[in-house]
């Protein structure tokens, strides 16, 4: 074997030494989840500053030629107190803070590591310590030196993108604080002894520090809190800050800012409390602040116990599939979904069994690439070798995959709790982008859903059908089993009587309630029957026109009060572990049935009888519009329904959103131009390459901006929501597909569905702890041999009760038959 000096000196020209603006991955393999923690450690290439794992190493050594990197380790120290892992019961200190990953706040796990580092030189992987550098040439130990002082010293990617903390205390200054004006109304307001000055309530009361008035505060979504008095108080006069009596102190008080909807930092706090006779520094707490409330209802038993089984103690699982995931700040959002898609053969199937092919084709810097990133999720979750530490596995901090799939979003790129719903179809969204060719794991989930319309005053019919992921399923809270019981009834009594010691009692809903409310017709006023050419009253029924392999059910638990303020809906379901929804099967037209007549309503004419333009109610077009709706089809939606108002237009819109015209220009009859003629030479020759660039066929592209009004945005999102319409065209050299060129003859086909029976088994659910998906957090269940597994970030344990009435999101497979 060479001397390491000269074999250093022979690679002196490929080692780099990090500038500003380099991209150094430090914590985490560019192929996998694979750290500096893991098996190994980690290589980080001296050239590009790239990290792979030791499994995936030598395959970049092979591939590029390189050959000094950067092997760092790290080993976990031993706690003083660590006999708690894996049980899944809460932190033993009492949370003090609402933050994440903060001193006092929740789940605060400091972990302590000692580092190794040193160069090594592949493919003998020859080592070089700080030791052996001091006998070399100063050329190559100063390069060397600066190279490995520099990758250590500079801001990982991984933890640039993303904070590894969370602090729902940081409050901002507001910006009514410095020139806040206040009444000369001579108003003095006592120490003590306050009263809300509407309803004489005693608690959670808030003075206005603009005109001294004090009123009570909001009513929280379980019915205790205020009256809304303070609330409606700046909603007539618009006095934008309010402090909360009982939480003033030496060191400040809980400020609201009305305006700007959150709470504030008031710099000039003492002096507006002078003005009104409360001297700051002697006053004492005596009230909750709001933090704590919040901390309390976060740390309900009838949640946070439960939905985590910290009841009893927890058997802790490690092995294939069994590997946890590393909460990075808020995102146990993303580690709950990821963990159930893992568990999905398409998504297995597409990511982890073409292994060597997804690597092969892997461009320079892997860490920016889809594919490669799902692809490293779903290996290390599937065969990563656990590190157990005294009964404790460390997991996988999926840093590099959440920067990458939240990159551009404007919530799932920040740390802030995000809702799990959302995120998994942002998530799908992001695998039909990526899935132009090949398998597509998505249409695991997809699905059609048909319509009926039936308009009541002819009984003639209109059928539609969309595509769709996830069913949302109502909760009546109407039909609640228990709202007779005197224990429901008290514990209600009491909440709103601000008794924070009241129990927690929940409405128990039945299963089959929440799916008749879903399958029951529902009731269209005002809406314009094409068949008797006036507003009249129909009725829509949905049902499914495809049957997926594994369907997705979301519980509708989050919806808004009477006030528009958000509130969870704290229900108890009796899911069911087998599901039949074969009585939910849509059947088409049926015999003897007629259906809807196609035509538009009397064109609108000028007084002088000409056909100018159409008479459009502008404020309604304007209304549509300010929903994200296109203009085009905004002002066909108020045509075709007459100028008959908002609702009758939104009926039209939410029927013909498939339309392949939906945003072509309106064009009126008479006119010498029909829909969909629109010359070529209009669009933007920008716009077409643009998208032409992506991979697409000029046709492709032009199909796209005339749907999207030549709106380039607008184009790329409609263009990866029709591909399967898209890669059915025959395109012809004329630069139109054959089915345009000759009339049209036969439609597209529609979305690739997959479509079997409605029988179906639970094999996981997301179950989310909190009063909104803006906070709290989630976990997720999931069965494997026979055997519930609950995934609470990185622990991982045998579920001894797994809460199955408390789920959020539901997933089941289908059963063979």
């Amino acid at each position: 074997m060479a001397d390491v000096g000269e074999v250093l000196m022979s690679v002196l020209s490929t080692i780099r030494v990090p500038k500003p603006g380099d991209r150094v991955h430090k914590d985490e393999c560019a192929l996998s989840f694979s750290s500096p923690e893991s098996e190994g450690g980690l290589y980080v290439c001296m050239n590009s500053f790239l990290g792979f794992g030791s499994q995936y190493v030598d395959r970049h050594h092979a591939r590029t030629g390189q050959r000094a990197y950067l092997h760092i380790t790290r080993t976990r120290k031993a706690k003083d107190d660590d006999n708690n892992s894996g049980s899944g019961h809460p932190p033993k200190k009492k949370p003090t803070r609402l933050a994440i990953g903060i001193e006092g706040g929740f789940d605060v796990e400091q972990e302590q590591y000692e580092e190794d580092v040193k160069v090594v030189i592949l493919p003998d992987r020859q080592e070089v310590t700080s030791d052996d550098l001091a006998t070399m040439s100063d050329v190559v130990k100063e390069r060397v030196s600066l190279s490995m002082a520099g990758i250590m010293a500079a801001d990982s990617v991984s933890h640039t993108l993303q904070v590894q903390q969370w602090d729902g205390e940081v409050r901002q200054e507001s910006r009514h604080a410095a020139d806040l004006k206040q009444l000369d109304n001579g108003l003095k307001i006592p120490p003590s002894g306050w009263r809300c000055e509407v309803c004489d309530l005693q608690e959670n009361l808030w003075m206005n520090l603009t005109d001294g008035k004090v009123l009570c505060g909001r009513r929280y979504f379980d019915g205790s809190g205020g009256n809304n008095h303070a609330l409606l108080h700046f909603q007539e006069t618009a006095y934008p800050l309010a402090v909360k009596l009982g939480t003033i102190t030496p060191d400040g008080a809980d400020v609201y800012s009305y305006d700007e909807d959150d709470m504030v930092l008031d710099s000039k706090l003492p002096e507006h409390l002078a003005h009104f006779g409360i001297d700051m520094m002697t006053m004492e707490k005596t009230e909750r602040t709001m933090t704590e409330l919040e901390i309390a209802v976060n740390q309900r038993v009838g949640e946070w116990e439960v939905i985590q089984e910290s009841g009893t103690t927890l058997r802790p699982l490690f092995g294939p599939g069994l590997t946890g995931m590393k909460n990075l700040g808020n995102s146990c959002y993303l580690n709950s979904v990821m963990q159930v898609l893992f568990t999905v053969p398409d998504f297995q199937s597409k990511y982890v069994s073409n292994i060597d092919k997804i690597i092969d084709e892997a461009p320079s810097d892997p860490s920016q690439d889809f594919k490669t990133q799902v692809f490293g999720s779903h290996c290390c979750h599937i065969w990563l070798f656990l590190f157990c530490f005294q009964g404790d596995q460390i997991g996988i901090a999926p840093r590099m995959f959440k920067a990458l799939v939240g990159r551009g979003h404007p919530e799932f790129s920040t740390n802030r709790q995000q809702d799990a719903q959302e995120f998994l179809l942002h998530f799908i969204n992001m695998v039909e982008r990526n899935c132009r060719s090949g398998p597509n794991p998505s249409e695991a989930f997809r699905f059609l859903v048909e319509e009926r319309i039936v308009c009541q005053q002819s009984q003639k019919a209109k059928y539609t059908q969309r595509v769709d992921y996830i069913v949302q399923l109502p909760v009546p809270m109407d039909q609640a089993t228990n709202t007779g019981e005197r224990e429901l009834q008290e514990a209600e009594r009491r909440r709103e009587e601000g008794d924070t010691t009241a129990p927690t009692v929940r409405a128990q809903i039945p299963f089959t309630a929440c799916m008749a409310a879903l399958s029951e017709p529902e009731v269209l006023t005002d809406f314009w029957s094409s068949a008797v050419q006036a507003k009249t009253t129909a009725t829509k029924t949905t049902r499914f026109a495809s049957f997926p392999d594994h369907l997705v059910i979301q519980i509708k638990k989050f919806t808004f009060g009477l006030d528009w303020v958000p509130k969870k809906l704290d229900v108890s379901i009796d899911v069911p572990d087998t599901l039949d929804l074969s009585a939910l099967c849509a059947t088409g037209q049926q015999p003897g049935e007629e259906l809807l007549p196609e035509v538009a309503p009397p064109p609108l004419m000028t007084p002088d009888v000409e056909v100018k333009a159409p008479v459009l109610d502008d404020s309604t077009v304007s209304q549509l519009c300010e929903m994200g709706f296109p203009l085009e089809a905004c002002r066909k939606a108020v045509y075709y329904t007459g100028n008959t108002g908002i609702d009758a237009a939104m009926n039209w819109i939410m029927g013909h959103m498939d339309d392949p015209d939906f945003s072509a220009p309106l064009v009126l009859p008479g006119c010498s131009s029909g829909a969909g003629t629109t010359p070529t030479e209009s669009l933007s020759e920008e716009h077409l390459a643009t998208i032409v660039s992506m991979g697409f066929s000029r046709d492709q592209a032009t199909k796209a901006l005339r749907a999207t009004s030549n709106v380039l945005d607008r184009a790329v999102d409609w263009i990866f929501s029709h591909l399967d319409d898209l890669e059915s065209m025959d395109v012809s050299e004329g630069g139109r597909s054959a089915a345009e060129s000759e009339g049209g003859r036969e439609p597209p086909p529609g979305p690739r569905v997959r479509d079997g029976p409605g029988k179906y088994e639970l094999f996981a659910f997301i179950s989310h702890m909190g009063t909104s998906t803006m906070c709290g957090h989630y976990v997720c269940h999931i069965k494997k041999d026979q055997q519930w597994v609950i995934f609470n970030d990185q622990k991982v344990c045998a579920s001894e009760k797994p809460p199955k009435d408390l789920g959020y999101l539901y997933f089941y497979r289908r059963v063979a038959e």
